[in-house]
């Protein structure tokens, strides 16, 4: 099935294994309670046990340095597109009203990304995505 929309992840490709992994799933939550209409609808088994609901297309993982993190932030937010942040800062906060505050302390320009989410027309999002590797 081809999609209309896409949904793309980059993360810094400096990081630790746990922090690309921790960065991915934070970024992939923002778009799921972002744009609910990305999530499809709950799971079941064949014995009636009940499993929460994914997104209902593919979620492609891409890896960059900071000034690429920093083009597709700029890119996707001059397209109109969603977009979703994670900055170093983050790493050291132990909620969500510290995170917000971390990002609110910087400007646009300065966020040191450590990952960028966006979700938008899937030809525009081609084209901010175009020149990252898929992460390995």
């Amino acid at each position: 099935m081809r999609f209309d929309t896409k949904i793309g992840i980059v993360v810094r490709a400096d990081l630790a294994a746990w922090q690309r992994l921790n960065v991915t799933a934070f970024l992939a939550s923002a778009v799921a309670g972002g744009v609910p209409e990305t999530v499809g609808e709950p799971y079941e088994d064949g014995s009636g046990n009940a499993y929460l609901p994914m997104f209902r297309q593919p979620v492609l993982v891409y890896t960059g340095d900071l000034a690429e993190l920093r083009g597709v932030r700029e890119k996707a937010a001059g397209r109109g597109m969603e977009v979703a942040v994670y900055i170093e800062e983050m790493f050291k906060t132990g909620h969500d009203a510290d995170n917000r505050a971390a990002v609110r302390a910087v400007t646009a320009d300065e966020l040191a990304l450590v990952g960028v989410a966006i979700h938008g027309p899937r030809n525009g999002v081609d084209k901010v995505l175009k020149g990252l590797s898929l992460h390995p």
